[in-house]
């Protein structure tokens, strides 16, 4: 450092003037008898060259408060600064942003759960003279002081809202803690640049109980879904049967009759309502006056089939049975 080679030079420069001073004295004793005085001055200014920083050479970020029989007296820096040695001393203030890590805090939400909570905050000492000083006169450490009250608010903030909120809404109590730190700190001289809650560690029953809630949450709208969607079914149907007359339930009837008969091994069995088709059948192709009989004729072949077919079969199995 500049100041400090600076000053080691003084100090080799008066040793080199003592040590003149005592060949002189050896030389011209009596000359130097008759200036002890002086000399004993000389020895005392260079102990204190030696004891105190008179010269401070501060960087672009530090400042010094220069303090004169104990009251402040002036802002040093940035650059060369002279501090008068036994009268005046000097605090030393950094502008650079400070970054405050704060432990990690067990906190207990407002519906009684508790989690842990880490933040991180980031402050500064303004620039202006007067901050700077009130950095140093107003608090004893800035730093731990913020500290100590993120800590605090975190406690006052989170604990009274619900775990959901200390979750979704972490952006709204970084803004709350860092405006109450800002009104506590506002004679600091110092500026909150941010404070970040980093993380929320929530118990792992409790995560594992949200997810359970949430899993039975969805099944319900499954549920909800089928439900809806049965019902618009059910509802289409009511509605399409709604409009059936008796002879659209024979074509349904027989197409249904047609459908089972076609797969192997079978068997149909007419209901006793199916002598009544039967009859509808032949209505239907006795009447000249209806239409119905064109439409009818298919089923009408297709019904005379599945009898002839179930006459077959009945006899086949009596005649195996004869033969056994």
């Amino acid at each position: 450092m500049a100041a400090a080679s600076f000053k080691y030079l003084v100090f080799l420069f008066l040793i080199a003037l003592i040590a003149f001073g005592a060949y002189a004295l050896f030389v011209f004793k009596d000359t130097v008898l008759s200036n002890a005085v002086w000399i004993i001055a000389l020895v005392i200014f260079v102990w204190i060259i030696y004891k105190f920083d008179f010269i401070l050479q501060l960087l672009d970020y530090q400042r010094a408060v220069i303090y004169r029989f104990g009251k402040v007296n002036r802002v040093g820096g940035p650059g060369w600064a002279w501090v008068w040695p036994i009268i005046e001393h000097f605090d030393p203030v950094d502008l650079r942003v400070k970054t405050i890590d704060v432990p990690k805090q067990h906190v207990v939400t407002k519906d009684g759960i508790e989690i842990t909570v880490d933040a991180i905050v980031y402050l500064k000492v303004k620039k202006d003279n007067q901050s700077v000083v009130n950095s140093v006169i107003e608090v004893e450490d800035y730093v731990q002081a913020s500290q100590l009250f993120i800590v605090s608010s975190l406690r006052d903030v989170i604990g009274s809202v619900p775990l959901s909120d200390a979750i979704s809404s972490i952006d709204v109590i970084n803004a709350k803690i860092k405006e109450n730190l800002a009104q506590v700190s506002k004679d600091w001289g110092i500026a909150i640049e941010s404070i970040e809650i980093s993380d929320i560690e929530i118990p792992e029953t409790i995560l594992q109980a949200m997810h359970d809630e949430k899993a039975a949450v969805q099944q319900k709208l499954a549920r909800m879904e089928r439900a809806l969607a049965q019902k618009a079914e059910i509802d289409a149907v009511r509605e399409a049967t709604s409009k059936l007359d008796e002879k659209a339930l024979a074509y349904y009837y027989i197409k249904a009759i047609e459908g089972m008969a076609n797969s192997k091994g079978s068997k149909v069995f007419f209901p006793s309502e199916f002598t009544r088709l039967a009859q509808s059948f032949a209505d239907s192709t006795t009447s000249k006056k209806s239409a119905v009989p064109a439409t009818l004729a298919p089923y009408k072949n297709l019904l005379k089939t599945y009898v002839d077919s179930a006459v077959k079969k009945s006899g086949a199995a009596k005649k195996k049975k004869k033969k056994k």
